[in-house]
C-alpha cells in the first residue's frame, strides 16, 4: 500500500509518554497561572463581591476603583499615597543598578577570559566563593561599612549593594561566554594596534550584545524583585515598591481591602513580567549563545 504521505511529515503517534508529558505541561501551567487569575479577577471586585466568598468566579461588573487606589491611594500606615512612589522608587534603584553591574561583569568577564592577569584565577575563585555565600551574613557589615561612608540610607548606598552583589554571577555569566569566542580575533587586533578597552567596545561588547540582554534581565529582575536589601539600604525616602506593597499588605487600620493588595501585588510584578514577554526570544539566544560554557 502506499505511503498516504510520501512527501510530506508523518503523523505524530499518540504515546504514552506524550500524553504524559502534555498533561505536565497541563497541570504547570494551571499552578502558575490559577494564582494569577485570582489575584486579577479579586482585583476588579468589589468587596461586596469578594465577602460572598466566590474566589474563583468572575466579576459581574468590572470595577477598577482597587487600581486606582492601589496606585495612588492605599495605605501605608496612616499614609495614604499608594505604591506610585514606590514604582519611581524602584527604577530609581534598578536602572543605575543594572547598567553598572552589566558595565562592570563585563569588564570582569573579558579580562578573565582572554586577558589573563596576574591572579586571574585567583580573582575569579574569590568572586564565585563571594557569590556562593548567602548575603544575609554581610548585612551587618555592609551597614557598617555604608555608614563609614556616609552611604547608608541613601540612593547611592543602595545601587551600590545591588552592583556588587551582583558582580559574580554577572561575571560569570560574561566569562563563560567570552571563553567562547576564538582568542585568534583578540590577537589579530592587537597585531593591528588595538588596546584592552578598544577591543572591548568594538569587537567583545558588540557581538556579546546576547549575553548582555540575558544578564541585564537577570539583573533587572532579581533588583526590582528584591525586599531585604531595599528594607534595609535604601532608606526611608527610598524605599522601592516591594517593600511598600508589603506595607499595604501588612497595614491592618480599618478593613483590609483584598482588591487593593491584589492590584497592588500585580503593578508591583508587571513590569519585570512585562520584559520577560519582549525579550524572550533575546533571553533564548544568549543562553543558546553561551551563557552557560565554559
Amino acid at each position: 500500500m502506499a505511503d498516504p504521505h510520501p512527501n510530506g511529515p508523518k503523523p505524530a503517534q499518540i504515546t504514552a509518554g506524550r500524553i504524559g508529558l502534555y498533561a505536565f505541561l497541563v497541570v504547570a501551567a494551571l499552578f502558575f497561572l490559577l494564582p494569577l487569575y485570582t489575584m486579577v479577577v479579586t482585583s476588579l471586585k468589589s468587596m461586596d463581591e469578594i465577602r460572598l466568598g466566590q474566589i474563583f468566579a468572575l466579576p459581574t461588573t468590572l470595577d477598577f476603583s482597587a487600581w486606582v487606589t492601589a496606585w495612588s491611594g492605599a495605605c501605608m500606615g496612616t499614609v495614604c499615597v499608594g505604591i506610585r512612589s514606590g514604582f519611581w522608587n524602584s527604577v530609581a534603584i534598578t536602572m543605575p543598578s543594572v547598567a553598572l553591574s552589566v558595565f562592570a561583569g563585563a569588564v570582569n568577564g573579558y579580562a578573565l577570559s582572554l586577558w589573563r592577569p596576574r591572579g586571574a584565577n585567583l580573582l575569579f575563585g574569590l568572586l564565585m566563593a563571594g557569590g556562593l555565600i548567602p548575603y544575609q551574613i554581610f548585612l551587618y557589615p555592609m551597614v557598617r561599612a555604608m555608614a563609614n561612608i556616609d552611604l547608608y540610607n541613601s540612593l547611592p548606598g543602595i545601587i551600590l549593594v545591588h552592583v556588587i552583589f551582583g558582580l559574580p554571577l554577572v561575571t560569570l555569566l560574561f566569562r563563560n561566554y567570552f571563553v567562547s569566542v576564538p582568542e585568534e580575533l583578540c590577537k589579530a587586533a592587537r597585531v593591528d594596534g588595538a588596546g584592552f578597552w578598544r577591543i572591548f567596545f568594538e569587537i567583545m561588547l558588540p557581538i556579546a550584545v546576547p549575553m548582555v540582554v540575558v544578564v541585564s534581565m537577570l539583573q533587572f529582575t532579581g533588583i526590582w524583585n528584591d525586599f531585604l536589601l531595599g528594607l534595609v539600604f535604601a532608606g526611608r525616602d527610598n524605599l522601592p515598591m516591594t517593600v511598600q506593597l508589603n506595607n499595604i499588605v501588612n497595614t491592618t487600620m480599618g478593613e483590609r481591602t483584598y482588591n487593593v493588595n491584589m492590584a497592588a501585588t500585580i503593578l508591583t510584578a508587571i513590569v519585570p513580567l512585562a520584559i520577560y514577554f519582549l525579550s524572550g526570544r533575546w533571553f533564548v539566544r544568549g543562553i543558546a549563545a553561551g551563557a552557560v560554557k565554559g
